[in-house]
């Protein structure tokens, strides 16, 4: 029997060995077919704009073609779950956002994936930033004066959002809180663009867009004004405008994040490689300009562990705030 045994074992040891061997063969080798990019949005939209055109700038880094496919539904909730439980090998990567790294899994009782314990963070490579705007009849210049406008009018101003749970909604949710609970109506939009428009036109006196080359030129051109920026420093795109902490918010941080995420338990050397491809794309020029143009800042060296504790940063960050508010998704 203990001879059996020893066989047993060896036999076991042996294929095992083989296996690692092969496995770890197919690691350097890799990538020796497609690459699947899940995009949880329909074409078009600009997550799926910022996938084709990493996926373009990669794929010749990685030395293997990249296949763009959308799995729209559910706000994103559809392809998240997909890629969550594909297999990890490499094969299946996804393009993740705020919206399903953070957003939906704050908000569902019984979500379909964790995005901790279900993902790999590759790299985060675009972040998003949402401003305080006002219309320039609004007698504010600062941020300080506009909450000070506000509490000497309670109940009497509104402010407009991309969306109800958008990054702008939680944003202007977050200013009412720091601001020590500002009475202020939140006016939803389907999308940022109406609410600008309906902010120029004096329809309403304060929106939370996302900073884009668009709405710094309405802000230079005296259309609208832009008191702060929601981040921690100044963006690159708008360096004459102060954020949140230096305008007497500290905490005002309203960010949105596009990144590469992989299932869990893809092998840290097929994460090491993809990263650092996307770390060298993000040298390029042209990238860094559409995202730029496209209302991104571009994030450069976010990749692997350290982009993984930034989800969960955002997850502990935001989660206060989504529950001070009650949002359920629809």
């Amino acid at each position: 029997m203990k001879v059996g045994r020893t066989i047993a074992t060896a036999v076991l040891g042996i294929v095992l060995s083989m296996t690692s061997a092969v496995q770890g063969r197919a690691q350097d080798n890799y990538p020796i077919r497609p690459i699947r990019l899940i995009v949880p949005f329909a074409p078009g939209g600009i997550n799926d704009a910022v996938a084709r055109i990493w996926a373009d700038k990669v794929k010749n880094l990685l030395g293997g073609t990249i296949v763009v496919e959308n799995r729209g539904g559910g706000g994103g909730m559809v392809g998240a779950a997909e890629a969550a439980h594909a297999l990890p090998d490499g094969y299946t990567i996804f393009l993740g956002s705020s919206t399903t790294q953070v957003l939906i899994p704050a908000v569902m009782d019984h979500p379909p994936y964790d995005p901790l314990r279900d993902f790999t963070a590759v790299s985060i490579i675009a972040i998003a930033t949402a401003t305080i705007a006002v219309n320039p009849a609004v007698p504010a210049k600062t941020l300080a004066e506009l909450i000070d406008y506000i509490k000497a009018n309670p109940g009497k101003l509104s402010y407009g959002s991309a969306g109800t749970g958008s990054n702008s909604h939680l944003t202007g949710e977050l200013f009412k809180r720091l601001a020590g609970g500002l009475d202020i109506t939140h006016v939803p939009y389907r999308g940022g663009g109406p609410a600008i428009t309906d902010l120029i036109g004096g329809h309403i006196p304060m929106a939370t867009p996302h900073m884009t080359a668009q709405l710094l030129e309405l802000h230079n051109t005296g259309k609208l004004r832009v008191l702060a920026v929601a981040s921690s420093v100044r963006l690159s795109i708008a360096p004459d405008i102060p954020t949140g902490a230096e305008a007497g918010l500290p905490g005002l941080i309203g960010t949105t994040f596009n990144g590469i995420f992989a299932p869990a338990s893809t092998p840290a050397a097929i994460i090491e490689r993809i990263d650092a491809a996307t770390q060298a794309a993000m040298q390029d020029e042209s990238f860094g300009r559409f995202l730029t143009d496209a209302g991104f800042e571009p994030v450069k060296g976010l990749g692997g562990a350290t982009a993984q504790r930034y989800v969960a940063e955002e997850l502990a960050r935001l989660m206060p705030v989504v529950k001070a508010i009650g949002f359920k998704p629809e």
